[in-house]
This record gives C-alpha cells, sequence and structure tokens, in this order.
C-alpha cells in the first residue's frame, strides 16, 4: 500500500466520522426537543438539531472538495 492510499484511507474515515458526529448531534437534538418541559429547551433541541443537519450536508463535502486531487495529478485515459 502506497502512502497514497494511507491517505485516502484516512481522509475517508475522516469523513465517515465526521458524518457520525453529525448524527449523533442531531439524535441529541431530537432527545432534548422531546424530553423538553418548557418551550425553550423545545426551540434550544430544534436548533441542535437544525445545526447538526447543517453540519452534516456541508463539511463532508467541503472536506471531500479540498482533498480532492488535481485534474494535472490524474493519469490521462
Amino acid at each position: 500500500m502506497t502512502e497514497a492510499d494511507r491517505l485516502a484511507r484516512k481522509r475517508y474515515y475522516i469523513i465517515v466520522a465526521v458524518n457520525m458526529l453529525g448524527t449523533a448531534g442531531a439524535v441529541l437534538g431530537l432527545l432534548i426537543a422531546g424530553r423538553a418541559q418548557h418551550y425553550g429547551m423545545t426551540v434550544f433541541g430544534g436548533a441542535v438539531l437544525l445545526s447538526s443537519l447543517y453540519f452534516m450536508a456541508v463539511v463532508p463535502r467541503s472536506l471531500a472538495r479540498r482533498w480532492k486531487t488535481p485534474a494535472e495529478a490524474t493519469p490521462e485515459a
């Protein structure tokens, strides 16, 4: 396995971990909103849920774009 393959594997695992973290945050937001006794805690749980969903949608995609192999580095087909 080459160094580039190891680096690609590490980056893949980082993206998967970011998705798992976002999922855990969304579940936490649901738990907070579902068990809330007051309206303020319900709003807080909803805010945590929405921010986690945004995190899951934006961060992995931006990491993949940042780590994308440049077009000049790929071999011609």
